[in-house]
C-alpha cells in the first residue's frame, strides 16, 4: 500500500489518505477523437446565442406556393425598457427589410407626455405604424381613420 504525504490542509492528528493503485485503474474509451472533430460542423451564430429558432422562423416565413415571390408582411412588436418599438418587415433571402417603423417615444408629438411602456402606448405605436404603411402603399385615402372620436365603434 502506497502513502502519500501530507498536504498543507491535513491537520496534524489525521493519518494520511492513501492513493488507489495504479493497476485497478479501468481503461477509459476516448469517445469524441479526432475523426470526431473533423466531421463536426458548428451551428449557425445566431442558434448558439440562443436567438433564433430557425424551425419557428421557416415556418413563419414560407410563403404559399400559390403566391409565388409575394412578400409576406409581418408585424414585430418589441419592449425595451423605455419604449415600445413596431416594425412592419418581411423576409428576403439577403435578411429582413423593414417596410415602416414607429416608436412609442413618438408619441409625445401627438400630445402623450409619459407612459410609454405600456398596453395603450402600444396599441398607439401600432395604429401610428398602419397608417404610416397605408400611407406609404398609397391606401391611406381608401382606408380612412376615425375622424372624431366618440368612443363608439
Amino acid at each position: 500500500l502506497k502513502v502519500t504525504g501530507t498536504s498543507p490542509s491535513h491537520r496534524k492528528d489525521e493519518p494520511p489518505v492513501p492513493s488507489p493503485p495504479t493497476d485497478a485503474m479501468a481503461f477509459v474509451k476516448v469517445l469524441k477523437n479526432k475523426a470526431y472533430f473533423k466531421r463536426f460542423q458548428v451551428k449557425p451564430r445566431r442558434r448558439r446565442e440562443g436567438k433564433t429558432d430557425y424551425r419557428a422562423r421557416r415556418k413563419m416565413v414560407r410563403q404559399d406556393k400559390n403566391k409565388f415571390n409575394n412578400k409576406k408582411y409581418r408585424m414585430v412588436v418589441r419592449f425595451t425598457n423605455r419604449k415600445c418599438i413596431c416594425q412592419i418587415m418581411y423576409a428576403t433571402i439577403r435578411g429582413d427589410m423593414v417596410v415602416s417603423q414607429a416608436t412609442s417615444a413618438e408619441l409625445a408629438k401627438f400630445g402623450i407626455p409619459a407612459g410609454y411602456k405600456n398596453y395603450a402606448a402600444a396599441y398607439c405605436t401600432g395604429l401610428l405604424v398602419a397608417r404610416r404603411v397605408l400611407k406609404k402603399f398609397g391606401l391611406d385615402e381608401a382606408f380612412k381613420g376615425k375622424e372624431e372620436i366618440d368612443g363608439a365603434d
